[in-house]
Parts: C-alpha cells; structure tokens; sequence
C-alpha cells in the first residue's frame, strides 16, 4: 500500500494526514535507581507519566511514542554477561536475563501509565529487530507494528534491549538508538532525552543552550558514572545529531515544557 493509498477513504478523496508523532526517551537513570539492581524510582516514574498523561490529555501531544532506557534492569545484566553494543553472547540464559529484566521495567512503566489512562503497549525489539551485517552495520528495525499501533490510538512503547546481530550472537541496542530509528522512520515532529541533568553540560557544569555538532562538545561530555553498556552522553548526542527532528536534552523538571512544544535544557539540531 502507497502513502496516497493511506491518504484516501477509499472514495477517491484524501483524509487528512496525521500528525507526525513525538518520540519520547525516558533515561534508565530517571527512571530507576541505577546503582541498586532492579529498583525502580517510583516517584520519579510517578511525576514521568504524570507529565505524558497530562500533555496527552490536554492535547500538546497527539500521537507519542516512548522509550525508555534500561537502568538498573538492562545494564545491570548486561555487564554481569559481558554484552553490549559491540560485545554479543551466543548464551540462550544470558540474552534471557537481560531480556527478561527489560520486560520487567517496560512492565513498570506500562502500569504507571494505564493507572493514568495512557494507551500504552509494549514493542519488545528483541523481537523486531536485528544487525544482519554485524555490530558495524545499520539497525534493521521494522516499524510497521509500531506506526499500525500509532494509528489505532495506542502509545508504543520501547526499551532498550537485545538484538539479533550476526557474528555475535545477541547484543545490546541502546534507547537512544532506538529513539533515531523511530524519529527517522516515523518522521516524527520532535524528539526530547529526559536525562537526570538538566541538559548537556560543559565543563563547568552549565547546560550547553544548543548543539550542532559532537566536535564542538567532545571535550566536555564524560562517561557515565553508573554501569552503562550504552555509552552515556557523548553517545546520546552522536544519535541525535544524526535525525533531521529537532531534539531536546533536558532533565526531569523540564519534561512538562518539552511535552508543551517548548524546547528546554540543551537543543540538538
């Protein structure tokens, strides 16, 4: 089926187009607590999915999709199997582990949105997606489930997880990933990186207003502190300057202006 044929109403005339969907990244450090395995922040999640119940309410966002990082759940694992973006395992109970600690914090996050009336559904990509030229090549990730489910009213939401990748068995692809495959595919509107900072900081500690290139930053950006098999921040920014979307980096207290349209902490673009 062509886009025009997704336009029609099968009548010869066109149906408006939808609105391009804002991609939504909830860091694992947000959202648990990533120096305790498997804890969840609860209060933190709590004032998250406030936040999106609130903006989908109200109508600042039409159509979302989520993502969210895996925290103390995922990275916790993954270290303990020696797996990550560029290091697999061949080990059925290791791709196991990790999956399943992801599911339990996509679960999480699940339930604290239907307690406030989100449409949320699960997009596991572990079972979507793949590496079919090993850890150097693209991500392969089908997106028609995802736009179908848009379509039909329901918020995705993804996770950091493993992913099929050949010559390695199984390993990691990062939210952040994630979150540039959804914003290119879905040619998404906008897309916002709630982190625990509250933007990108340079070395001194203050927020970087706007970003158009990694070179400009390289020196401030550091590692995380916490175990983190994704790359911290350098990488956040290295995915995002990569979508033709705006994207915004900001911190929890700035999840509500960025959900408004406004474009708070450090802007990517």
């Amino acid at each position: 089926m062509t886009a025009d044929d997704r336009g029609s109403d099968g009548d010869g005339s066109s149906a408006p187009a939808a609105d391009p969907p804002v991609v939504l990244k909830l860091g694992g450090s947000v959202i648990t607590e990533k120096d305790r395995p498997e804890t969840v922040d609860d209060a933190a999640l709590a004032a998250a999915t406030d936040a999106v119940a609130a903006a989908l309410d109200h109508g600042s966002v039409d159509r979302l999709v989520v993502v969210h990082g895996g925290g103390s759940f995922g990275h916790h694992h993954a270290s303990e199997h020696g797996v990550s973006t560029t290091e697999g395992t061949h080990d059925a109970d290791a791709v196991m582990d990790v999956h399943d600690a992801m599911v339990r914090l996509n679960r999480a996050v699940l339930s604290s949105l239907h307690d406030r009336g989100v449409p949320a559904v699960p997009v596991h990509p572990l079972s979507l997606s793949a590496r079919p030229e090993g850890t150097g090549g693209d991500l392969d990730l089908p997106l028609s489930s995802t736009a179908t489910l848009l379509g039909e009213g329901f918020v995705p939401v993804l996770h950091g997880d493993g992913v099929a990748t050949a010559g390695e068995g199984v390993t990691v692809v990062s939210g952040d990933e994630l979150v540039v495959e959804l914003a290119a595919g879905l040619e998404a509107d906008r897309v916002g990186v709630c982190s625990t900072v509250p933007g990108v900081l340079d070395a001194e500690g203050s927020v970087i207003p706007s970003i158009d290139s990694l070179e400009s930053v390289a020196e401030a950006l550091g590692a995380s502190d916490a175990t983190d098999v994704s790359g911290g921040m350098a990488a956040k920014v290295e995915e995002l300057l990569a979508l033709d979307a705006p994207a915004s980096v900001f911190g929890p207290d700035g999840l509500e202006a960025f959900l408004r349209g406004d474009a708070p902490g450090t802007r990517i673009d």
